[in-house]
């Protein structure tokens, strides 16, 4: 069994917790947006997103980067269009990846001025990006 084989089941694995970890953050958004500021609801939903963010999202985004980073060079794929179109969908990604934490800073400082329903809204853009990349990497349209 060669190293290769290792980082790709280490980055399945890392991707995997990255986008439970996007799916969950949001929600826990949702609730938190209809929570009474100060309330002891709304310490224990900062606690949890930066559990979330800190445990678990933002080391298994890195340790993904990494390992796809390695495959990417290993692998040779810088030709390939379908590589291209999955890069668009890991920069997007990355990017409400960042987003998401600004928003856990604006609920720590206590700052949330967004209703529930526009966390609701960003809850699915993760899916978005996530049927990009799977269909870039198993169907490899072009």
């Amino acid at each position: 069994m060669d190293w290769l084989s290792w980082v790709k089941a280490l980055h399945v694995f890392t991707v995997i917790a990255w986008m439970a970890g996007m799916l969950y953050l949001p929600r826990l958004y949702v609730y938190h947006a209809g929570a009474e500021v100060g309330s002891d609801k709304s310490e224990t939903f900062k606690i949890m997103e930066r559990r979330l963010l800190r445990g678990i999202l933002n080391p298994s985004m890195i340790v993904a980067w990494i390992c796809g980073v390695i495959m990417f060079i290993k692998l040779e794929y810088w030709t390939e269009g379908w590589m291209h179109a999955k890069w668009f969908g890991i920069i997007g990604l990355s990017t409400l990846h960042g987003l998401y934490a600004r928003w856990r800073k604006d609920f720590e400082r206590d700052q949330n001025t967004r209703p529930a329903v526009f966390y609701r809204i960003w809850n699915e853009v993760p899916v978005i990006f996530l049927i990009l990349i799977i269909v870039m990497v198993v169907v490899k349209p072009f």
